[in-house]
């Protein structure tokens, strides 16, 4: 669910998954 909810904030954005990933951890 959680991931599902992941996803649709990546597609809006527009970003990958590695990158978003990424910019959170370092947030």
């Amino acid at each position: 669910e959680y991931y599902n909810n992941d996803r649709i904030k990546l597609n809006l954005k527009g970003m990958s998954p590695i990158k978003y990933r990424a910019h959170h951890i370092n947030n």
